[in-house]
């Protein structure tokens, strides 16, 4: 496992409201969020680097929603 390295960050307290949703959805931490986040964008970002495009998808297999944007 890689070396870890401690983190600080100010956020908003919605923000704070919203990891803490996430992390009791999920039944882990903030922290975990974040790095569930992280690895999102990690993945959407390389992505759009070799020319795919993000999106939602049904069981049908129709493309419903487009993310669109910075990544």
């Amino acid at each position: 496992m890689a070396e870890k390295v401690r983190l600080s960050l100010q956020i908003s307290e919605d923000v704070n409201r919203f990891l803490e949703q996430m992390a009791d959805d999920t039944s882990g931490t903030k922290s975990d969020v974040l790095r569930r986040a992280l690895a999102l964008l990690k993945v959407a970002h390389e992505g759009k680097r070799k020319g795919k495009r993000l999106g939602f998808v049904s069981d049908s297999g129709n493309l419903e929603t487009e993310i669109v944007g910075p990544l």
